[in-house]
């Protein structure tokens, strides 16, 4: 979501991060109070900023804050800033250089076909050189956000009706996205043409609803539709009528995989399935594949719960909080330094002594990223008194970045970037440590493997193939290659 994209800058914590969530709704009377509980749903998917901008028909109003859903839209008053029958909002997770109430969704423009505002989930992975295009044409960018550049484009289309304007800025966008557009004609969502990030659709008596995920239309009481189809444009006007438009053909789909490993909620449904059974099996393949001579099954919490409990009960090893973590602290990507960030580790898990002292544990999380969170818990296992320490993965080795809207380090500092199993297991400190295989994960999901010729989800981040091209990347990287050239001195 920055022109300063995560994958280049800043520390983050030790897990990858979904960068926003979206909601819309439209033929609601109290939409804002609706969105904003929907916001709360979504707050997992960015806990650094929210947005929500409404219509009443004849003016669009927004509020948009820092912080949580709660610090900013809990009050009555709040609410009542934003009157009217439709609104759209976003969660944002930023990191440096992409923080600040600039870069806070949803944007909105006065375009000459009026007003326009977007809330966009994903990543524009060639934004750096369309912006470039449109400042050598006049254009003036207000943010950092790689969403301005959708603005430009529509705004600068010659089409004639909105849905032409965006279908003509979209084609010329790369990467991925989710989008709740809302315009005085009605909103619209899109999703790019692979589907990469999610979106959903429900109704809420005859109010239409949209959303990243559907615990969001479970908690503002609607009902689901179905999930917006990979390069599927849908219209919703006022009067209730909807129009679905599919503009860029029929590629193949390639939604993001981590959606079953982390992103999603668990109580949330993904490409048609439950996110906690798929996670349930994959710490069942992870058992399978990878089994440990233990007593103890012991989840990382709270994301590698549901992967432990399939591991146990595949195993017929037993399952026990053998980590209790609090949930009053904040998240350890805020503290500045690395000692402070590890103390944040500590605060955030301890270990149940009576229950792992003396005992050789299985430790499951859903992934490793860096690997200190992972030594910082090993190490606090043998504190505790552990007998053995076994680390199990419910996710294959993370390798590589992601371009479309999630938090990734740089490689180098991604552990499987630049490590083989061994000095993984080493740097982590375990006395075994091992990864549920890319095939495997794709049979928890439903498959019967991954079908290599032609990948049934984006896996990236795992197997280094990216289903879209990296203009962005691929210019910076010449830039630098070019930068390093030797000079030819002249005798």
């Amino acid at each position: 979501m920055n022109f300063t994209h995560p994958f280049l800058d800043g520390d983050g914590d030790d897990k990858l991060h979904e960068e926003c969530g979206v909601f819309g709704i439209i033929g609601a009377p109290d939409a804002a109070a609706a969105c904003a509980l929907g916001l709360h749903a979504l707050q997992h998917r960015g806990q650094e900023a929210v947005g929500i901008t409404s219509f009443d028909g004849t003016e669009f109003f927004t509020r948009r804050g820092l912080g949580h859903v709660a610090d900013n839209f809990s009050s009555a008053e709040s609410i009542a800033e934003l009157p009217g029958q439709m609104a759209g909002g976003h969660v944002r997770y930023s990191t440096t250089g992409g923080s600040g109430m600039r870069n806070v969704q949803p944007l909105y423009a006065d375009l000459a076909s009026g007003g326009f505002a977007v809330a966009h989930n994903g990543n524009i992975s060639n934004a750096m050189q369309l912006k470039q295009e449109l400042v050598s044409k006049g254009a003036i960018f207000q943010s950092t956000s790689d969403t301005e550049v959708i603005i430009h484009l529509v705004a600068t289309s010659r089409y004639p009706t909105m849905l032409d304007k965006l279908t003509d800025a979209l084609r010329l966008v790369e990467g991925a996205y989710a989008l709740v557009v809302m315009t005085p004609r009605g909103m619209a969502a899109c999703r790019d043409p692979m589907g990469i990030r999610p979106l959903v659709m429900g109704k809420l008596g005859d109010a239409v609803v949209f959303a990243s995920e559907t615990v969001a239309l479970d908690v503002v009481g609607a009902e689901f539709t179905r999930q917006v189809e990979p390069g599927e444009f849908i219209e919703v006007d006022f009067d209730g009528s909807i129009r679905s438009h599919r503009p860029f053909g029929n590629t193949p789909a390639r939604p993001c995989i981590f959606e079953h490993v982390y992103f999603s909620r668990p109580d949330s449904i993904f490409n048609k399935r439950s996110v906690y059974e798929s996670r349930k099996n994959i710490g069942m393949e992870l058992a399978r594949e990878m089994p440990c001579d233990a007593d103890l099954v012991v989840p990382v919490p709270d994301s590698g719960t549901p992967a432990a409990i399939g591991y146990a009960q595949e195993s017929g090893i037993p399952f026990e909080l053998g980590i209790i973590r609090s949930h009053y602290v904040g998240r350890t990507f805020i503290q500045p330094s690395d000692g402070a960030r590890h103390a944040g580790v500590k605060r955030k898990h301890n270990a149940n002594r009576k229950i792992v002292e003396g005992k050789r544990i299985v430790l499951i999380d859903d992934s490793i990223v860096r690997g200190t969170t992972s030594l910082k818990i090993v190490q606090m296992m043998r504190d505790a008194g552990a007998k053995e320490v076994h680390f199990r993965v419910a996710s294959p080795p993370t390798g590589h970045g992601c371009y479309y809207g999630v938090d990734t380090p740089e490689r180098s500092k991604l552990l499987a970037g630049r490590m083989d199993l061994e000095a993984m297991r080493e740097f982590i400190q375990a006395d075994s440590l091992a990864f549920v295989s890319i095939d495997g994960l794709y049979r928890a999901v439903g498959l019967e493997g991954r079908d290599k010729a032609c990948p049934q989800y984006c896996d990236a981040c795992f197997t280094g193939e990216y289903p879209t091209p990296l203009t962005d990347l691929a210019g910076r990287k010449e830039k630098e290659a070019q930068l390093s050239l030797p000079v030819n001195k002249v005798a």
